[in-house]
């Protein structure tokens, strides 16, 4: 019954005296404390956090969670909820603002506060093994920590908690059944494509599937996604084989059959991260959880192992949206074009395969994400507020969401600080660039394992080389690599440029690079792309891979050039092997609007 319902009855038996002094108990009764927690007015909105480590909420099994959870200055729920899942290495704290504003950029109009003012609770909290859920020391020691370590996205683990977490809100009629959303960026972004996937259903630690209920019963669904940066396949991410296509639909299992190279200089970075900020399980204690183990074996290189089978196995079956069974929940995916760890493939791997089975999934595109990207505010800015639409259309039912298919995309400009290109826009991703540029040779050229100039593969390494997409070396023709060029008559670059050529390899593990160049009339040149296709060992005939793409315009007069070699590390780990590569009947198509 409504409170003035209640009111009018009340006032009619015993007179209104009595319902002026039962008014304030009502009201206090009524203020909603998400998980127990007081809330305090500020901001424009109620802030209700995990003040404590004794406050903190166990989870399904115990562990206990670090949440925080913001909710509009008035109203008593249920409310529209979302989501905000931290990247690796981040805590709830990453999405937390005192303003919608946020940092004027990436979190600009993505933030705790700017959701809650526009009426929807927001819940942000510390992953597994992050922050104060067990991740660093003095959190670790209350009971339920024993095994609160990372388990790297486990769909059996970190995505039930959060599917927990909304279910414990359900149950006190904060968060509205029919309404609910995540988003996150990075680490967060891979966790709502697992959670879209899942959808009504969670993941038993057996492995097994059930219904998606809260703790006292109710059926609950995910409604909406916002991954940022996100992996699909985490396997194809970290180990790269080259194999997926944009124009099709990924087969199972393509990621590694056969097994990728390694973008080492990331993993490294990202297991070093691990160590020093959260709680990595001791080697040995969790046969699925040892990202000890599971590092060294990706490190070691070739020639594979059954044990790196079980492995990739592994993380595809658990530790990834894509590979689940079922049409997704609607999903808004943003990737970078720079991104030098999760590039927009990985969006694009669920974006064809949500539309085969006839599911919602829209693409925003832009300069942004992990280094190289230049995460540029107007590019950033328009991201946020399309996501804010499609949050309102699904979850509020006001407005209209961006059309299911539809693209978006901002090219890379330079200087780092210039705003970003376009926009640019089509009803699908095959429209964005329904044209292309082509060039090649039918000569053939020779290359090998030894590489190219080390020095120049150093300077573009995203960890420890630069982070600005922009970067400008001397151009040279390095040796051990093959080569091809055009001259620009000015043109933009809207998608994945597409590399066919017969080869001739000699010798195992081979790794076939690929760095696209623009080289300027000033004699410098600046990478635009990159990629890498696995070799099989002495592999013979016709190979077709795709580079990470870009948006980027080449100038008129400008020299093209598409560069082959057999080593790219510190950024691809160096192959064990030593093998020369013969490559004739080249041709790169770069798709253009």
């Amino acid at each position: 019954m409504r409170v003035n319902s209640f009111k009018r009855v009340v006032s009619g038996v015993l007179g209104t005296a009595i319902v002026a002094l039962a008014a304030p108990s009502l009201a206090a009764a009524a203020e909603p404390a998400p998980f127990g927690h007081s809330c305090t007015v500020q901001n424009g909105v109620r802030f209700c956090p995990t003040s404590s480590l004794e406050q903190r909420v166990p989870s399904f099994d115990g562990v206990p969670l670090d949440v925080d959870v913001t909710l509009p200055e008035t109203g008593t729920g249920p409310f529209p909820t979302i989501v905000m899942l931290h990247g690796w290495g981040g805590s709830k704290t990453a999405f937390e603002s005192s303003s919608p504003a946020g940092d004027g950029n990436e979190t600009f109009d993505y933030n705790n506060v700017y959701y809650a003012q526009h009426g929807y609770a927001v819940v942000n909290y510390s992953a597994r093994g992050w922050g104060n859920s067990c991740g660093t020391p003095s959190s670790r020691e209350a009971p339920g920590c024993e095994k609160g370590w990372i388990r790297l996205a486990d769909q059996r683990y970190e995505v039930r908690d959060t599917q927990y977490l909304l279910g414990l809100l359900a149950d006190q009629r904060i968060a509205k059944r029919g309404a609910l959303a995540s988003t996150g960026i990075s680490y967060g972004g891979g966790q709502s494509i697992e959670l879209a996937y899942l959808k009504n259903r969670i993941r038993l630690p057996n492995g097994e599937f059930a219904p998606w209920t809260s703790p006292k019963g109710t059926s609950l669904a995910i409604t909406a996604t916002f991954p940022r940066w996100p992996w699909s396949d985490l396997v194809d991410a970290l180990t790269p084989n080259g194999r997926f296509l944009d124009t099709e639909v990924a087969p199972f299992a393509q990621s590694y059959e056969p097994f990728g190279v390694e973008i080492q200089s990331y993993v490294t970075g990202l297991y070093a991260l691990g160590n020093a900020s959260g709680y990595i399980a001791p080697t040995g204690a969790d046969p699925e959880a040892d990202l000890t183990k599971w590092f060294a074996a990706t490190n070691a290189g070739e020639p594979a192992s059954p044990e790196d089978e079980a492995i990739a196995k592994q993380l595809y079956t658990y530790h990834q949206g894509y590979g689940l069974t079922g049409t997704p929940a609607p999903m808004l995916l943003e990737s970078g074009w720079t991104d030098d760890l999760f590039p927009p493939s990985q969006s694009l791997r669920v974006y064809n395969a949500a539309h085969a089975v006839k599911g919602y999934a829209a693409l925003m595109v832009g300069d942004l994400g992990h280094s190289r990207g230049s995460n540029k505010q107007n590019t950033d800015r328009a991201f946020n507020e399309e996501a804010a639409a499609f949050f309102a259309a699904k979850l509020q039912r006001t407005g209209k969401p961006p059309a299911n298919g539809a693209v978006t995309a901002y090219t890379q400009t330079c200087p780092q600080s210039a705003p970003g290109g376009g926009p640019f826009s089509a009803a699908k991703w095959s429209k964005l660039h329904p044209h292309a540029v082509t060039f090649g040779s039918s000569e053939a050229q020779l290359f090998s394992s030894a590489g190219g100039n080390t020095t120049i593969a150093g300077e573009f390494d995203p960890i420890a080389g630069t982070s600005d997409a922009c970067k400008t070396v001397k151009a040279e023709t390095e040796p051990n690599t093959a080569n091809y060029t055009m001259t620009s008559p000015g043109f933009t670059l809207l998608g994945l440029p597409t590399v066919t050529a017969n080869i001739k390899t000699v010798g195992p593990f081979g790794e076939l690079v690929s760095r696209l160049w623009d080289v300027l009339p000033t004699g410098e040149q600046r990478l635009v792309s990159r990629g890498v296709y696995r070799l099989n060992e002495s592999q013979t005939g016709t190979v077709k891979f795709q580079l990470h793409g870009n948006g980027y315009e080449f100038a008129p007069g400008d020299t093209v050039k598409l560069q082959l070699l057999g080593r790219d590390a510190p950024y691809y780990r160096a192959s064990n092997g030593t093998f020369a590569i013969e490559a004739s009947n080249l041709t790169v198509s770069l798709p253009t609007p």
